[in-house]
């Protein structure tokens, strides 16, 4: 992947708000994830590491589903659409992961492009609605709800374990290092 090929990654405001804070480090984390992720053909984004089976594709995926998951269902109570409406969860807790390799890398991507930016627009609508307090429809077992904070909070911690997986794949998969994108 040439500079050129990398995402831009933006820095988390230093003194902004906490709305800022979070969502500036949630772009970071998907920016990373993103770049970590891309510039690879079918065979890096199926590669595994020892003896796991996670990929990076499986990663992408996963996360679309995680993204399109937590913020269309904690916050608005709105059940997903494609793909992840046709998938029996119970009998196949892992679908994701699994079919990711049937997916080519550049679907993979947009899957996942396409849950990020349906999640931008939800969080924008949550946020007009009662900033970072706003408290999602969902309703746990416990009778409890997910604020916006919450559930941002939830998914930075989401993207920082799985791009520390990614991290180590694509090292082993062509040699690429690196906390940040170079930046041309």
């Amino acid at each position: 992947m040439t500079n050129s090929d990398a995402p831009v990654l933006a820095d988390t405001p230093l003194a902004g708000d906490e709305a800022a804070a979070l969502l500036g480090t949630l772009e970071r984390m998907r920016t990373l994830l993103e770049w970590k992720c891309s510039g690879l053909d079918a065979a890096g984004m199926n590669a595994t590491l020892g003896p796991s089976t996670m990929t990076l594709g499986g990663l992408v995926k996963h996360m679309a589903c995680v993204e399109d998951t937590h913020f269309l269902r904690l916050l608005h109570a709105r059940e997903p659409g494609a793909p992840w409406d046709t998938v029996d969860w119970d009998s196949d807790p892992d679908w994701e992961w699994r079919t990711a390799a049937d997916d080519s890398p550049e679907e993979l991507l947009a899957l996942w492009r396409a849950a990020v930016g349906r999640s931008r627009a939800l969080v924008a609508e949550a946020l007009d609605q009662g900033g970072l307090d706003h408290v999602g429809a969902f309703v746990n077992r416990r009778g409890q709800s997910p604020n916006l904070r919450y559930t941002v909070i939830t998914m930075i911690e989401e993207y920082a374990r799985h791009t520390g997986h990614a991290d180590l794949i694509r090292e082993s998969v062509d040699g690429l290092v690196g906390e940040d994108p170079p930046r041309d």
